[in-house]
């Protein structure tokens, strides 16, 4: 399903034609001559349209550019570190951002942001990201760059914000809970209304496409790569939640993606730093696995992010994200996705079982359209080059990728940004509340009346969390609750990556800020999770603690 074209889409072409006018009034003490015709009124141009057209006169480079959107060093487009400007050098052979766009006649850039606690981390050697108000002036600057080329369009800038544990902006933006926390709170208006503001806010930043929602199903393993990423266990439950997501961000101006197809769910090994294998059979698959993605499709998801990973029922032993038989027969044939299919990071392992150039050919080979974050932006380009002119890459589906990209650019460019104004307001921060409140879960202890009774002292792992101490403590004292810094009844705190020796012997209470296997072992009275650590989630837990709020999860 595809979104209405907007009038504003229509004059998108005035990005690459020559200037449009429209006439103005007759010049006074002039004759005005025989009564004028009206004018038919202006018809929408189909972006698709539009689109075959811009990419017909494309040269070869051109085209190739269009397909990469790697990630750059530096949180300026024009001016960087020394540091910034050696990692852009051994990436691309250029200094700045805006430098790797004019050499490389960009389709994208990923904006990335590197975090200890991050699972994602790995792929992610630099960041682009200090703040919100940095984030804008940065994406101007790559559009700028962008504006200079021959395509003459818009770049795809994305990211990565999936809240919970992948969050790229986390500074100046409204944080909503994490996608298990939604579906905890199993409510897809509230989950629509959130996304609508993540989607505006990434919007006024000047983001044009988010790598979320997560449609992964978590298998009975609990499936800890994914783990809270995940809107849940139940496919029909996590499709509801998907496609709330989808709606919500594109109804904000960006484009969402599905990720990552055919389902990372079932998985007990990172497709980070190995090629995970999926052996449940294509019954499971069917109706384990695909339904979040047809939901997602049917909500007019506009990307869909091809998994690393070995999916035994459709072709064993080869990645999804280069294999025919998943994206195009599987995604384009059978789910009838006709947006764009865009690769997980290309400098991932399991990507780089082939050299650069050859891994690109072999992604668009199979289906995708866009390759992200190759680790060798050079050696992609020519590979792509090569290919192209040998014929091992065929014209027709080079052409393809490019026309669904532009595609997607033409129809998201139809949209005004939102004002900056807009960003982190209280009406937005009440939607990522109303979400958290309604997540927080009772797994073990009463479930009525208050929790905990002063004086209280709050714990975490590894002493560190002083952010979500300090927002549960001043939460606390706010319900009436004594909070002291030892002593008395303990709540302990526990997020991602923790495991059994963060566990407090002493505790009273302990707290899931993540997925809640992590409370496996714990032999706490009460046992709680908010499956986040946003200042929202501290105040919906307080609230649960001091008996102000039910634990609706």
């Amino acid at each position: 399903m595809r979104r209405r074209v907007s009038m504003a889409t229509a004059l998108v072409g005035c990005l690459t034609a020559t200037a449009c006018t429209a006439p103005g009034p007759p010049r006074t003490g002039q004759p005005s001559g025989p009564a004028r015709p009206t004018p038919a009124p202006s018809v929408p141009v189909d972006p698709a349209v539009r689109a075959r057209e811009i990419v017909g006169r494309l040269t070869d480079e051109d085209l190739v550019g269009q397909v990469l959107m790697p990630y750059a060093y530096g949180t300026s487009a024009t001016t960087v570190s020394a540091g910034s400007a050696a990692g852009n050098r051994k990436l691309a052979g250029v200094d700045t951002p805006a430098q790797m766009i004019a050499k490389y006649r960009l389709g994208g850039l990923i904006l990335v942001g590197f975090s200890a606690d991050d699972p994602t981390s790995a792929t992610n050697p630099t960041t682009n990201v200090d703040s919100a108000a940095q984030v804008h002036e940065l994406t101007a600057g790559i559009q700028a760059a962008a504006g200079q080329l021959a395509a003459g369009v818009p770049l795809l800038i994305g990211t990565d914000q999936e809240f919970g544990t992948v969050t790229r902006v986390k500074e100046g933006v409204t944080q909503l809970p994490s996608g298990m926390a939604f579906g905890a709170a199993g409510d897809p208006v509230l989950t629509e209304a959130a996304w609508r503001v993540a989607g505006a806010e990434l919007a006024a930043l000047g983001i044009t496409v988010d790598f979320a929602p997560d449609a992964d199903v978590l298998g009975s393993s609990g499936a800890g790569v994914i783990g809270s990423r995940s809107y849940g266990s139940d496919p029909v439950a996590v499709s509801t939640q998907v496609a709330a997501a989808v709606r919500g961000l594109q109804a904000g101006g960006v484009a969402a993606t599905l990720k990552h197809f055919p389902g990372h769910g079932h998985t007990t090994a990172d497709s980070h730093t190995d090629l995970p294998v999926l052996s449940q059979s294509l019954a499971d698959w069917d109706s384990g696995d695909r339904p979040p993605f047809t939901a997602g499709i049917q909500a007019g998801a506009e990307l869909v992010m091809s998994g690393h990973l070995d999916s035994r029922a459709f072709d064993p032993g080869v990645p999804a994200s280069f294999s025919h038989k998943v994206l195009t027969d599987v995604l384009r044939g059978q789910l009838h996705f006709d947006g764009v299919v865009v690769t997980d990071a290309m400098n991932m392992a399991p990507a780089q079982r082939y050299p650069p150039g050859e891994a690109a050919v072999r992604a668009l080979l199979a289906g995708n359209d866009l390759l992200l974050m190759p680790p060798d932006l050079g050696a992609a380009q020519a590979g792509l080059l090569a290919g192209l002119r040998a014929g091992t890459l065929p014209r027709t589906r080079l052409v393809e990728a490019v026309t669904r990209i532009v595609t997607l650019k033409l129809r998201l460019a139809g949209a005004p940004q939102p004002a900056m104004s807009t960003v982190n307001t209280p009406e937005h921060a009440a939607a990522a509340a109303a979400a958290a409140a309604k997540a927080v879960t009772i797994l073990r202890g009463s479930c009525t009346g208050p929790l905990v009774r002063g004086p209280v002292s709050i714990t975490a792992a590894g002493g560190g969390y002083s952010r979500q101490r300090q927002w549960l403590a001043d939460a606390l004292r706010a319900a009436g609750v004594q909070v002291v810094a030892s002593g008395g009844t303990e709540i302990h705190l526990m997020g991602y990556s923790d495991g059994a020796s963060d566990l407090s012997a002493a505790a009273a209470v302990t707290v899931a800020m993540d997925a809640p296997v992590i409370l496996r072992q714990s032999q706490s009275t009460t046992l709680l999770a908010t499956y986040s650590s946003t200042q929202a989630a501290m105040v919906a837990l307080a609230a649960v603690l001091a008996g102000r709020a039910a634990a609706p999860g």
